[in-house]
């Protein structure tokens, strides 16, 4: 950096009015602003330092940043909302009573703690006396009631023409979710594998089994599902989208996998006969799942089912059970306390009831002006990227006319349903265990599931409650969905400047539409059908920008040998990259609507220029403290880069970031312009 860059920005810095700027700057507060890091070296420091050192790790959390602080604020408010309705006594079968039962089941540790593992040992002796001509049986109950062993089926949107269900067949079954821990013998994974199975063989002991037997169990159960996990994809190879819709006669599924009972698989577990075309996804895991069926003792099978069950039920059982759930969690992720009681409480009732939640939630924090601002700010991000798509340099003018016809069908949808789930049918009653009322309630939700099989999609469903802190976009609906709770300072605040909101909750809007054109995205059309729209020439030219910006990922060291997974973040990459062109593009525009010069003296917020608002606030929103067991465990599963990265490498990359701080060549923010990409 050159002495004379530094000594000006410094002093650029310093001269903010931190006392006027908590009088304007509204979602933005300078004061975490760190002046001994310039921009230009490292800009994500540069923005957080100051809220990183004033908000530390508490045991709680493995990672606090400022979703966590919209998090707990929702949590609070729902808190509210549930105590509220349980304090007033609701009526027997209404939402509000039914939300109420769960959570006092839920906070109920005496009652719980008393019964420990009984609420399950009668499903634990259904699989012990299960005899050896039962265990076809079995195998459709556990299908049918806990989980899909070895392999399962299961519809939805037909990935070719998504307004009908398909029915498609996969594999699965491994409970570390990712193959490397079961398959790679560095350090890292051989010790997830062993708390692994210290809590197989502890929760097994929970549920009444000898020690002898625990480890028995132990020792099946990593049989299996290492077996499993050889022949499951690679994190990379799962983004692969066209390669997982493979449509064969049914004929010829029983044929290529003849152990498993597929007539019986539909018939007694979802009601319907078998369907004529079954969409086969990953077939080397489905193939060793169905080989597993035939190869395996019953006593292998068995142990493994067993598993399942404890597996699952652990979180409505005794605390004994959760305790061990909390000693595998401190390995993973680094945590060093278990969140209170109350938050675990909520999280089943927004599992189980979260819409019913959400119905309140809106009506007390969701004014319709917020709404009105969304729909208009979404409006401007889309013609932004309209803007974007009709200049891009690598894209024929044919393929852009269909990128522009996607665009323009995207449905927006904007904090909460048009219609609320009907939870009439949902039976809970508080006489009954946690576990019972819970399991009832995953029956209940698979019902209302299995009920949409041979009838039209239903678009208007969400996948998010209102109250959650998050967006998404959907690729087979070509729609994107704005929940009620992320709608909040610091993405969005009615009454900070255009700047902080669009470097806000404008990239978040950004960030969405761009998923309809990243890597996975783009495989889908105007209708979210996933029909080829791209020139040979155009999609390659998108796949030589995209492994650019996979390198750029890939380069960075998170910890002491461990790099970021550029492949496997490619999608998210992508959006953040577009989210923040596209929201800059249409910040500029509406400016310049409004006769606003954002270059001008006058246009300045407590002496920043718009631009630098505009790109502090993006940095702002990704603040946050991690430990090291959460960074690797994000590393190996998470599709989203740590903030740290999705901050720095996203605007290297960048010309109005270089110009709205003065970065120049020989800066650390800096990336030459031959080795920038630019998608989006």
């Amino acid at each position: 950096m050159k002495i004379s860059k530094a000594i000006l920005f410094l002093a650029f810095a310093g001269s903010i009015n931190f006392a006027s700027a908590q009088e304007h700057l509204k979602s933005l507060d300078p004061k975490g602003i760190d002046p001994s890091t310039p921009a230009a070296k490292d800009f994500y420091q540069h923005v957080n330092k100051g809220w990183i050192e004033s908000h530390p790790l508490t045991p709680e959390y493995a990672r606090y940043g400022q979703f966590n602080i919209l998090n707990d604020s929702s949590n609070n408010r729902v808190r509210r909302i549930v105590t509220n309705l349980a304090s007033k006594n609701p009526e027997k079968g209404t939402t509000a009573y039914k939300i109420a039962t769960i959570y006092e089941s839920a906070m109920d540790s005496v009652r719980r703690n008393q019964l420990g593992a009984d609420p399950i040992k009668g499903e634990l002796a259904k699989i012990e006396n299960t005899p050896a001509d039962g265990m076809e049986d079995l195998f459709l109950y556990m299908q049918k009631n806990y989980s899909s062993p070895f392999l399962g089926a299961g519809h939805m949107e037909d990935l070719a023409n998504s307004n009908v269900y398909a029915m498609y067949v996969s594999g699965g079954g491994i409970g570390l979710g990712d193959r490397d821990y079961y398959l790679k013998n560095d350090k890292r994974n051989k010790e997830v594998r062993e708390a692994y199975k210290k809590l197989i063989q502890t929760q097994m002991m929970n549920a009444g089994y000898s020690k002898k037997d625990a480890a028995r169990i132990v020792k099946n159960v990593m049989k299996i599902e290492t077996l499993l996990a050889d022949s499951t994809w690679t994190r990379e190879e799962s983004r692969n989208i066209p390669a997982i819709y493979n449509p064969y006669p049914a004929e010829e599924v029983k044929k290529m996998f003849p152990n498993t009972p597929w007539d019986r698989l539909f018939k007694e577990t979802m009601g319907i006969e078998t369907p004529e075309t079954l969409i086969v996804t990953t077939f080397n895991t489905i193939k060793q799942g169905d080989n597993l069926m035939k190869s395996l003792s019953d006593r292998e099978k068995k142990d493994y089912y067993l598993w399942k069950l404890v597996n699952g039920a652990s979180g409505t059982l005794s605390d004994d059970f959760s305790d061990a759930n909390f000693e595998f969690n401190k390995v993973m992720s680094g945590v060093q306390e278990q969140r209170p009681r109350w938050k675990r409480a909520l999280g089943a009732v927004e599992g189980v009831l979260g819409e019913g939640i959400g119905e309140l939630y809106v009506e007390e924090y969701f004014p319709q002006s917020s709404k009105d601002y969304m729909v208009g700010l979404v409006e401007n991000l889309r013609n932004a990227l309209g803007k974007h798509i009709i200049h891009l340099p690598w894209m024929s003018d044919d393929t852009k006319v269909q990128a522009l016809k996607k665009l323009n069908a995207i449905t927006v949808k904007i904090g909460y349903p048009d219609k609320w789930k009907d939870y009439s049918k949902l039976n809970l009653d508080p006489s009954l265990s946690y576990w019972e009322n819970m399991h009832n309630a995953a029956l209940w939700e698979q019902e209302e599931y299995l009920a949409k099989w041979g009838k039209p999609v239903d678009r208007t469903e969400w996948g998010m409650t209102p109250q959650t802190i998050n967006a998404y976009y959907n690729p087979v609906a070509n729609e994107i969905v704005f929940p009620a709770g992320i709608l909040q300072a610091p993405f969005y605040d009615p009454n900070a400047s255009d700047a902080e909101n669009y470097g806000g909750i404008g990239v978040v809007i950004g960030h969405e539409l761009t998923h309809g054109f990243d890597d996975q995205g783009r495989n889908f059309d105007a209708n979210g059908n996933m029909i080829n729209w791209w020139t040979e020439e155009d999609a390659e030219a998108f796949g030589k920008l995209a492994q650019g910006l996979v390198d750029q990922y890939s380069a960075v060291e998170v910890l002491p040998g461990l790099n970021a997974n550029g492949q496997y973040t490619l999608g998210e990459n992508i959006a953040d990259q577009g989210g923040l062109r596209i929201a800059l593009t249409a910040f500029l525009d509406a400016q310049k609507k409004k006769g606003v010069d954002v270059k001008s003296e006058e246009a300045k917020i407590d002496g920043l220029d718009p631009m630098q608002v505009f790109y502090l606030n993006f940095a702002n929103l990704w603040a946050n403290n991690i430990r090291d067991e959460e960074i690797r465990s994000l590393t190996t599963g998470d599709v989203h880069s740590l903030g740290k990265l999705r901050v720095n490498v996203s605007v290297k990359n960048l010309e109005p970031f270089f110009e709205a701080f003065g970065i120049q060549e020989g800066d650390e923010m800096f990336r030459p312009e031959s080795e920038r990409v630019i998608i989006w």
